[in-house]
């Protein structure tokens, strides 16, 4: 069982950044693959970005080259940087821990990006 929770949303102008952080509970950590997603309203949900237990990265088309994925095994933390930020990045933004056919969302927290 894993517990996910989110932090660091908040308002932010145009052109600004944001940092997201997921902190994690339960053991085994390094073994998941651990995901940002978004939902924007009457929107599906989708993938924003993505790093593996090995580290490798992917990312929506739609925010690479402004958001960056990391994660801390040690502190059992993943994190989103998002710079660059555009009114449509404007979501509700979820944290996903996921191995083999585990999966465990955290509650999400908002990001608005408006002037």
């Amino acid at each position: 069982q894993v517990q996910l929770v989110e932090s660091g949303g908040g308002l932010v102008q145009p052109g600004g950044s944001l940092k997201l952080s997921c902190a994690a509970s339960g053991s085994r950590f390094n073994i998941y693959a651990m995901g940002w997603y978004r939902q924007a309203p009457g929107k599906q949900r989708e993938l924003v970005a993505r790093i593996a237990s090995t580290g490798i990265t992917n990312y929506a088309d739609s925010v690479k080259g402004r958001f960056t994925v990391s994660r801390d095994n040690a502190k059992n933390t993943v994190l989103l940087q998002m710079n660059g930020l555009k009114p449509e990045d404007t979501a509700v933004y979820y944290c996903n821990a996921g191995f083999l056919s585990l999966s465990y969302w955290g509650q999400g927290t908002q990001v608005t990006v408006s002037s």
